[in-house]
């Protein structure tokens, strides 16, 4: 079966294309959770130019009616609903597809671990809550850290009785499209025509880049293969610097977000052979119940989980380094959900 590798295509094409087969919905509401901040504005601004989104509903506990009254200005079909505070019932309702953006910007010199304390108390109080108003949703998180708040949330929502592996995941898209454009600025090839699929996790040791099943194929010396590891797994850390330690990522996560959520409703409006990059539970590497790799979306979520293929001896050695740092990662989200608190 010929697998379309959709996220390698140009966000601009995607959200002009019309070559949608037969509807298995016609009407597609996303919510957007943390849409006020940093990474949920241009997110936002992104989705409203899908005309595949029928509704797009906003949440966050600032501005969310301003930025929706905002976004209705532009002259797209997309209808914006803002919510604030006390309404998050009301955001979630109907809606095929939530994107979990809020959480707590990374600060200087914070550790993984140190953002997702900050962050962790946020994102059980959403889960709780999605559980409840919500649980036949597709969810797509992208808060980070994404490899532990993911079994945060997948925790309460088996908590709640609720729980479907196949629709609760972490969005990982941003490791992809770093990859494909580090490699093209390497090998001066087009971005848009360059993928190369990125496994593991979403952060540090963790992200394993698999250059050796790159289309098209690269030839890398060993040296300037680590180096281009390194720069896509440290490429959070380029923006931080970048941004001289009082900003993070936001624009190219939201950016991620917006293509993931494009292919996300093709596959709901019945389009087939959607791939994409997900962190979910599985079992397809031995020892973590979480990992990042491709899969086919369907109108139910993860459709089909391709795993990992052929790695080269390098690959693996990542691989083997990467899985201890994930499993201390979802150990944390799921103690963090075992908590009374």
């Amino acid at each position: 079966m010929l697998l379309k590798l959709s996220r390698t295509v140009p966000l601009k094409k995607l959200i002009s294309s019309k070559s949608f087969s037969t509807s298995a919905k016609n009407n597609v509401k996303v919510t957007v959770l943390g849409a006020s901040g940093g990474i949920g504005q241009p997110l936002c601004l992104l989705l409203k130019q899908l005309p595949s989104i029928t509704q797009l509903s906003l949440y966050d506990v600032l501005h969310s009616p301003g930025v929706a009254a905002d976004l209705n200005h532009i002259n797209t079909p997309t209808v914006v609903k803002g919510f604030g505070p006390g309404e998050l019932g009301n955001a979630l309702q109907d809606a095929d597809f939530v994107l979990v953006a809020a959480g707590v910007p990374r600060k200087a010199g914070q550790t993984m671990q140190d953002q997702f304390v900050a962050t962790s108390r946020i994102m059980k109080d959403l889960a709780v809550a999605c559980a409840r108003e919500n649980p036949k949703a597709i969810y797509g998180l992208i808060s980070h850290p994404i490899i532990s708040s993911v079994p945060l949330f997948c925790e309460m929502f088996q908590k709640a009785n609720v729980y479907d592996p196949k629709k609760v995941f972490g969005v990982t898209t941003l490791g992809v499209i770093r990859a494909n454009t580090f490699i093209a600025q390497e090998k001066n090839l087009n971005p848009s025509e360059v993928h190369c699929p990125v496994v593991g996790g979403h952060a540090g040791i963790t992200i394993v880049p698999v250059v050796s099943q790159c289309k098209p194929g690269v030839d890398l010396s060993t040296e300037r293969l680590k180096m281009l590891t390194k720069r896509i797994r440290e490429a959070s850390a380029e923006i931080f610097e970048a941004k001289f330690g009082t900003g993070s990522v936001t624009l190219s996560m939201a950016y991620a977000g917006a293509q993931f959520t494009t292919n996300m409703v093709k596959a709901l409006k019945g389009e087939k052979n959607i791939v994409e990059t997900v962190y979910v539970r599985s079992d397809v590497v031995s020892g973590a119940k979480y990992f990042s790799n491709q899969v086919v979306l369907g109108t139910n979520g993860v459709e089909k989980n391709l795993g990992i293929g052929k790695l080269n001896q390098y690959e693996q050695e990542l691989l083997e380094a990467a899985i201890p740092e994930l499993n201390r990662s979802i150990d944390a989200g799921e103690d963090f959900a075992a908590q009374k608190v």
